[in-house]
């Protein structure tokens, strides 16, 4: 077990990793064109359990879908 997980966390070695591809530039929605994640979703990110992670996840993936979908270019 991690010693640094509390009672209520998962160890880090079980948590859903971050899609962050240090291509970080914001949209004008507040979008990031590496990720796709929201800027709440990143502020979030760190403090957000797995299942809320994966909804992020989730978010991120449709948004890319839709950028591509109207032929934008990241």
């Amino acid at each position: 077990m991690n010693v640094n997980a509390t009672a209520n966390e998962q160890p880090i070695e079980n948590r859903v990793d971050s899609p962050c591809v240090r291509k970080c530039c914001l949209d004008d929605n507040d979008i990031c064109v590496g990720c796709f994640r929201s800027l709440e979703e990143i502020r979030q990110w760190s403090q957000a359990d797995d299942d809320t992670r994966q909804c992020f996840l989730a978010n991120a993936a449709s948004r890319e879908e839709d950028y591509q979908q109207k032929g934008w270019s990241l």
